[in-house]
């Protein structure tokens, strides 16, 4: 290992001498480095030009268990500068991260829930007080249109009838978005058993103290309910945007209709669930097949 470490303050002197990197990007490969070389001890490897491809994708891999995509990228982007550093330093006869690159899903795919986990995560609120009829509200509505939190939290009233939605979304442009029964079901609770405990302003959901709820106390609920749910995947309330988008197209739906009620301005956006929906087939395939 003496020259593996001989070798990584090369390659951090390098960066930051002839890169010009700040000290905080610095400090990012460095780490970034150290939990590779620390998989790499692990497997018995000591040597970088003992390292094959696999070794990479195997620990890629375990790092998708542990973290968000954005840290894997950046793992990977300070293993392909050091081994281009490395076959440049004449280190390593061959630089085996050249033709390796990161499955673009994993770039900018976000996780999707499969239908049985969409029904455990709503099935589990409980709806018999403010807080929770008003969460069962939240989630079914999220679930049924795909708007965005921010959206969902501006949502007025009268934004809502038994068919549509009226959203507010980026740039102040506004749409109409289908509303499903399950939703409407679940908004009409609230506000006929629960919403007159709090004084009335106009927006759709509040907290107890009678004000507009906010984007992170949404966050925080579903974390709640998805601990309680047993669901392992990272959930966020963008998850249910995202598996409302790939559960459309999954049954069909055009794309043009998913980006009309997703508010995306770019059809490539909206592209993206393509590649979701292909990769939970295949998931789907593997896991059943």
């Amino acid at each position: 290992m003496q020259n593996i470490d001989f070798q990584i303050k090369a390659f951090l002197a390098y960066i930051e001498s002839e890169k010009g990197l700040s000290s905080n990007s610095v400090e990012a490969y460095s780490r970034d480095i150290r939990y590779f070389i620390d998989f790499l001890s692990k497997k018995a490897i000591s040597r970088f030009e003992d390292v094959k491809q696999i070794d990479i994708i195997e620990y890629l891999s375990f790092l998708k268990t542990k973290y968000a995509s954005s840290s894997i990228y950046r793992s990977f982007v300070a293993i392909k500068v050091l081994f281009r550093f490395l076959k440049k330093e004449n280190a390593i006869k061959k630089d085996i991260t050249l033709y390796l690159d990161l499955p673009k899903i994993w770039q900018f795919l976000p996780s999707v829930m499969t239908y049985l986990e969409v029904d455990t995560l709503l099935n589990q609120i409980k709806t018999d007080d403010f807080v929770g009829a008003r969460d069962k509200a939240v989630f079914e509505l999220l679930y049924a249109t795909g708007i965005r939190v921010s959206e969902c939290c501006s949502l007025k009233i009268l934004d809502v009838n038994d068919d549509f939605i009226k959203v507010s979304g980026k740039g102040k442009k506004q749409r109409l978005v289908p509303i499903g029964k399950k939703a409407i079901k679940a908004i009409d609770h609230y506000l006929l058993n629960f919403r007159n405990e709090v004084k009335a302003i106009d927006y759709l959901f509040i907290s107890k103290g009678g004000k507009k709820i906010d984007r992170v106390t949404i966050y925080n609920r579903i974390k709640i309910y998805a601990r309680g749910a047993n669901i392992k995947k990272n959930i966020s309330p963008h998850t249910l945007r995202h598996s409302f988008a790939t559960h459309l197209l999954e049954n069909g739906a055009d794309l043009r209709l998913i980006q009309d009620m997703l508010g995306h301005a770019d059809i490539s956006t909206t592209d993206r669930y393509t590649h979701i929906s292909k990769a939970h087939l295949k998931r789907a395939f593997e896991s059943f097949h």
